[in-house]
């Protein structure tokens, strides 16, 4: 019989598009599919490289004269609350967090379109309509939780997390919540929660997603200790925020080929199940 090893992913580039971050400024990146018997692996590896997870699909920013965004995580070792976030979990500890398969359902894209249209008008998934929701959620090769947070009294939805449970960590994927709470911190409140998730579980590490120094919309990541981010090929402890600027420079990015090159894949014979 003949034996055959599965096939390695291969890696693409995705056509220049103007950056969110950074005004004047075109974004590109680099991604390979996540499928097959070794998804798993692969994600971790990936994720351990500074990757995220879209749907099937792994990328990373891969901008030609640019590398401002920077894969962040919380050591939850290291992270300690500072007084204003000790004052935004008791402000939402009755909240009832229940942890589900990744199933999209009417009421979870009901408060994300509410989400979008106060907090992200004119942002890339303003016109997300609810088949595109479903798949978000439910298209995942992975092991994926929708983690919600629902009013104790009335039992409305209030606050939604894809998170992703990795080996090392959980990673949050996607989170929105209701705009009609601005006093009660809702972004904050759930990467708390996370790291409570993350420690109950024995896991290290909070995964955030990408922050962009000098960004607003990404500025918040910074304020929560233990940080660490993904630069020059290794997680760095981050220690001030403002000693990091956006390279602009067009040295600051490594070719295509010697990115691809550079990344660690996993062993590829399949995980067993």
């Amino acid at each position: 019989m003949r034996h055959t090893l599965p096939i390695a992913p291969q890696f693409y580039v995705t056509a220049p598009q103007p950056c969110p971050y950074l005004e004047g400024r075109m974004e590109r990146k680099l991604f390979t599919a996540l499928q097959g018997d070794n998804a798993d692996k692969l994600n971790n590896s990936l994720s351990q490289q500074g990757f995220r997870r879209s749907q099937n699909v792994l990328y990373r920013p891969s901008c030609a004269e640019c590398s401002a965004c920077l894969s962040a995580r919380i050591d939850i070792n290291r992270f300690r609350p500072s007084r204003s976030q000790r004052k935004i979990a008791r402000r939402n500890d009755q909240l009832v967090r229940r942890a589900t398969s990744p199933w999209a359902t009417e009421e979870q894209y009901e408060l994300f379109r509410r989400y979008l249209d106060v907090r992200h008008a004119d942002g890339g998934m303003a016109d997300m309509d609810v088949f595109e929701f479903a798949a978000m959620i439910e298209e995942t090769p992975i092991r994926s939780r929708v983690v919600e947070y629902a009013d104790p009294d009335s039992n409305a939805l209030i606050a939604v997390s894809l998170t992703d449970v990795l080996e090392d960590g959980v990673s949050m994927v996607y989170s929105f919540y209701t705009p009609d709470l601005p006093q009660a911190s809702l972004g904050t409140y759930m990467i708390l929660d996370h790291v409570e998730i993350a420690r109950e579980a024995g896991l290290p590490y909070v995964y955030l997603g990408y922050w962009v120094p000098g960004s607003q919309k990404m500025g918040y990541k910074s304020n929560f200790s233990g940080l660490e981010v993904y630069l020059g090929g290794a997680w760095q402890v981050m220690t001030d925020p403002k000693s990091h600027g956006a390279d602009l420079h067009p040295l600051s990015t490594d070719p295509i080929a010697e990115q691809v090159a550079n990344i660690h894949l996993p062993d590829r014979r399949p995980t067993r199940r």
